[in-house]
């Protein structure tokens, strides 16, 4: 999954998703909103054929947004990791 940071102001991340779709998104915006540090997360995909999705966090004072989303997809990849087919 490429990834394009657009914005990265401590308290604030706003990055670029190429090519990935509302379970992705929703995966990481459940997950932000559920930690306590985060104060809001969301996604926007724009228009289908024209913009690739982009997904927002804004955390609480004192937290720092791209630890806590490096976190998360670290947390992520390990539950993906012990799939089992």
């Amino acid at each position: 999954m490429p990834v394009k940071l657009l914005k990265n102001e401590g308290s604030e991340i706003r990055l670029r998703l190429i090519g990935e779709d509302h379970s992705t998104l929703q995966l990481f915006r459940s997950r932000l909103n559920a930690n306590d540090k985060v104060e809001y997360a969301n996604f926007f995909t724009g228009h289908p054929d024209l913009d690739e999705p982009e997904l927002y966090v804004r955390v609480k004072k004192g937290a720092k947004a791209d630890k806590i989303l490096k976190d998360l997809c670290s947390d992520i990849a390990k539950e993906f990791a012990d799939l089992s087919f």
